[in-house]
C-alpha cells in the first residue's frame, strides 16, 4: 500500500507498533514499510498480527501489553531485531462502552489495565533503549481523555491518563533526547464499519447527522491512508524532534487541542 504523495520518507526509521493487528496500528504496520521503515508489529492477537506484517513486509511479535514480562521480552527481542529502536508507535487499545453509573468493576479494571497501564508498560520498556541516543514514543489518547465521551467512562478516563502520563514523560524524558507525544485521531477503520453495520437504519442516519456536525472537516471519520497515515509519518520521523508533551488530533476538528 501507498501513502499520499508527498508523504514523509521513513527511510532507515526502526518503529516498533503496538496493536498492529487491528485498526489504525493495523493501517500503519500497513503502510511504514512503504516509506522505508523497518517495522516489527506487537499484538496479543498472533495470527492475524502476524498475516498483516508478513503481507507488508513488516515482522511480528506477540506481546500482551498488560503483562511487565511480556512487554519488556518483546521490546527486546524487537529491538534486537531491528537493530536498535527509533520510535515506539503505542497503539494497542480497548474501547468498550457503558455508562458511569452501571460501569462494572471488570469492565473498568479491564479498560485502564490495557489502556493506562499498558502504555506505562510499552513506554518504559522503550525507554530503556532509547535513552542513549534518543527517539520519539507516539500513545494513542483521544479526544474522550481529553472532554469526556457519555457511554464510555472507562475508556475517557484511561484515555485521561494516557495523556497526563504522555505529558509528564515529555517532561522528564526530554533530557535524554526522546519525545513523548499523543495522538487523538478520529479515523475509519474495519472495526467502525462493524459498528455501522450493527446499527439499524434508523440509529445510522442519526449516528451520520451526528458525525456531519461533530466533524467541521468533511463531516465523517477520517480515511487512513490520506488523513492519517502522513501526519504519523511525519511524527515519526527526525523532523519532529523539536516537538513533546503535545496531543495532535487527527480528526477534522473534532477536538481543538489549547
Amino acid at each position: 500500500m501507498t501513502a499520499p504523495a508527498g508523504t514523509v520518507r521513513l527511510d532507515g526509521r526502526r518503529i516498533i507498533v503496538t496493536g498492529g493487528a487491528s485498526g489504525m496500528g493495523a493501517g500503519l504496520v500497513e503502510r511504514f514499510p512503504g516509506l522505508g521503515a523497518d517495522v516489527v508489529s506487537m499484538d496479543v492477537t498472533a495470527d492475524e498480527g502476524a498475516r498483516i506484517a508478513e503481507k507488508a513486509g513488516a515482522r511480528f511479535l506477540r506481546c500482551d501489553v498488560t503483562d511487565p514480562v511480556s512487554v519488556e521480552s518483546a521490546t527486546a527481542e524487537a529491538v534486537g531485531l531491528l537493530g536498535g529502536l527509533d520510535v515506539l508507535v503505542h497503539a494497542a487499545g480497548i474501547a468498550p462502552g457503558s455508562p458511569a453509573e452501571s460501569t462494572p468493576f471488570e469492565m473498568w479494571n479491564r479498560v485502564l489495565t490495557v489502556n493506562a497501564t499498558g502504555t506505562f508498560l510499552t513506554n518504559q520498556a522503550a525507554f530503556a533503549h532509547l535513552r542513549e541516543a534518543g527517539g520519539q514514543i507516539l500513545n494513542f489518547a483521544s479526544a474522550a481523555g481529553v472532554s469526556g465521551l457519555p457511554g464510555k467512562a472507562a475508556y475517557a478516563a484511561s484515555k485521561g491518563a494516557v495523556v497526563a502520563w504522555t505529558r509528564t514523560a515529555a517532561q522528564e524524558w526530554g533530557r535524554y533526547g526522546i519525545t513523548v507525544n499523543a495522538i487523538a485521531p478520529a479515523i475509519w477503520t474495519p472495526m467502525y464499519d462493524t459498528t455501522r453495520a450493527s446499527m439499524t437504519p434508523e440509529q445510522l442516519a442519526d449516528h451520520d447527522a451526528f458525525m456531519a456536525r461533530a466533524v467541521p472537516l468533511g463531516g465523517k471519520l477520517g480515511d487512513v491512508e490520506r488523513d492519517f497515515v502522513p501526519v504519523m509519518a511525519f511524527l515519526a520521523g527526525e523532523g519532529a524532534r523539536f516537538m513533546t508533551g503535545q496531543i495532535f488530533s487527527v480528526d477534522g476538528g473534532t477536538l481543538m487541542v489549547r
